[in-house]
C-alpha cells in the first residue's frame, strides 16, 4: 500500500523536477506556469471561486470552445487544488502541455481523480503489468475516463495476452475504447463465443479495433451477427468469416434484406451470385448504395463486364472508381485501340494490381517496347483525355473527367 506521506513526498520530487532552476527568459507554457506558480503561492481559498473556464484555458491549454464544453463537467470545484496536483503528476509521467490538453478536452473529469486514492495506484498497477513508463504516458492519452477506473487493470490483465504485447494494445487504442467495454459481461462471453466459432485470438483482436467494436455487444446480438453471416454464405472458420461479422454486426435483419436487394437490382445478380460476391468481398454490405450504383453502371454498361463476372470479382466493387478503375480502363482501352498490346488482359487483373505494378506493366513497359518518348505518350495522355470528355455525357461531371486525366498523366509522368 501507498500512504499520504509517500504521495506527497513523490509529489514533492515531481515538482522539484519540473520547475526551472532560474527564470526563463521566455514566456512559460501554461503547464509550467502553473508549476511554478503552484510552488509559491499560497492556497487559493474556496471562497474565492474557481473559474474553471478560465483555468482549462489559461492552465490546461484548451482551447476557448474546448474549455466551454468541459467546464460544466467541473462546475462542482471550488478551488484548483485537486486539478493541480493531477496535472502536476500527469508531468511527471511525462505527458507534454499538448498530450495534458488533449487527455482533459477528452476527460474533462480526469481533473477531479484523487492522485494518492485512484491515479497513483493506476499506475502502480499498470507499471507492474509490465508497462513501461513512457507506454504509461502513450494509455493514460489513449485510454480516456478509463483511465481513471480501478477496472482498468482487470482490462489490462485480460487485453495483454490477447494482443500479445503492450505495443499492440496501445495500437488497439488508437482506434477505439478497447478497455472501455464490460469485461465479464460483454467481452469475455464474446471472446469464449467467438473462439467457439473457430476464430483465432489474432483474428479476434483485429475485431476489437474496429470502431464500433463487434466485441462491444452483447452475446445474443454477436451470435445473430453470425446467423446472418452463415445465411450469406459465409461459414464459421472460413477466411472471410470476421469481415463478415464486421459487415452485418450492426444491421438489423430488415438493413441487410435491404441491401442485398439493391445488390440485386444494381448488379442483376441472382440470390447465387449475392452469396458468392459477399464470401469473397462482405465489406461490400457496409457500402452506401449512393457508391454502388455509378459502379454498377460503369462496369456493366461501360466496360461491358458480365454480371456472373463481377460477382466472381466482387473486390473490383470496392475499388475507387474515378481514381482506379475508370482511368485503368482507359489506359488499357487506348492501348488496345492503337495495337500496343500484345494480348488483351483480364479487367480483373487490370483493376487489382498495385499501381506501381500496373503502370510498369501498361506504360513504362509498353513505352520502351515501342520507343515511345515521354512527350509523345503525354500528346497520346492529351488526346485520350479529349476522347474520354467527348464520350461521357454532361450528368457525368467535368471534374471526374478531369481527375481521371490527371491520373493518367501522373502515370505517365512517373515512367
Amino acid at each position: 500500500p501507498i500512504c499520504r506521506g509517500a504521495m506527497l513526498r513523490l509529489r514533492s520530487s515531481i515538482l522539484a523536477r519540473l520547475l526551472p532552476s532560474s527564470p526563463a527568459t521566455s514566456p512559460a507554457p501554461p503547464l509550467r506556469r502553473l508549476l511554478s506558480v503552484s510552488a509559491v503561492a499560497p492556497a487559493i481559498s474556496p471562497s474565492a471561486g474557481f473559474a474553471a473556464e478560465d483555468y482549462l484555458v489559461a492552465t490546461c491549454g484548451l482551447t476557448r470552445p474546448q474549455a466551454l464544453k468541459a467546464s460544466p463537467k467541473l462546475s462542482h470545484l471550488k478551488s484548483p487544488t485537486n486539478p493541480d496536483a493531477v496535472l502536476a503528476f500527469l508531468a511527471g509521467l511525462g505527458l507534454s502541455a499538448a498530450d495534458v490538453a488533449a487527455v482533459v478536452a477528452k476527460d474533462p473529469q480526469l481533473l477531479c481523480a484523487k492522485v494518492e486514492k485512484t491515479l497513483a495506484p493506476n499506475v502502480a498497477a499498470v507499471t507492474g503489468l509490465g508497462l513501461s513508463r513512457p507506454e504509461i504516458a502513450r494509455l493514460v492519452s489513449l485510454a480516456g475516463a478509463t483511465f481513471r477506473c480501478r477496472s482498468i487493470i482487470s482490462g489490462l490483465q485480460y487485453c495483454l495476452p490477447l494482443f500479445g504485447s503492450s505495443e499492440n494494445l496501445l495500437r488497439a487504442l488508437k482506434s477505439g475504447s478497447v478497455l472501455g467495454s464490460d469485461l465479464e459481461r460483454v467481452v469475455k462471453p464474446n471472446v469464449t463465443f467467438l473462439q467457439e466459432c473457430g476464430l483465432g485470438v489474432c483474428d479476434i483482436a483485429k475485431l476489437y479495433v474496429i470502431r464500433p467494436s463487434p466485441l462491444s455487444i452483447s452475446t445474443e446480438r454477436i451470435r445473430a451477427a453470425v446467423a446472418c453471416a452463415e445465411g450469406l454464405g459465409v461459414p464459421r472458420g472460413s477466411q472471410m468469416f470476421r469481415h463478415a461479422l464486421q459487415a452485418v454486426a450492426f444491421l438489423s435483419e430488415e438493413k441487410v434484406a435491404a441491401k442485398v436487394e439493391h445488390l440485386k437490382k444494381a448488379f442483376r445478380w441472382s440470390d447465387a451470385e449475392v452469396g458468392i460476391a459477399f464470401s469473397k468481398a462482405p465489406s461490400l454490405l457496409m457500402r452506401a448504395k449512393e457508391s454502388l450504383q455509378p459502379r454498377s453502371e460503369f462496369l456493366i454498361n461501360e466496360v461491358g463486364l458480365q454480371p456472373a463476372y463481377i460477382a466472381q470479382q466482387p473486390a473490383i466493387v470496392c475499388y475507387s472508381l474515378e481514381g482506379r478503375l475508370r482511368p485503368r480502363y482507359h489506359v488499357v482501352k487506348f492501348l488496345k485501340e492503337n495495337g500496343l498490346l500484345m494480348r488483351d488482359p483480364s479487367y480483373s487483373t487490370v483493376f487489382k494490381e498495385a499501381e506501381k505494378v500496373f503502370r510498369e506493366k501498361f506504360i513504362c513497359l509498353t513505352r520502351k517496347l515501342h520507343h515511345i518518348s515521354k512527350k509523345t505518350m503525354m500528346l497520346l495522355v492529351k488526346g485520350n483525355c479529349r476522347l474520354i470528355s467527348d464520350s461521357h455525357e454532361p450528368r457525368t461531371g467535368y471534374d471526374l473527367v478531369v481527375r481521371c486525366c490527371m491520373t493518367l498523366r501522373c502515370w505517365v509522368g512517373r515512367c
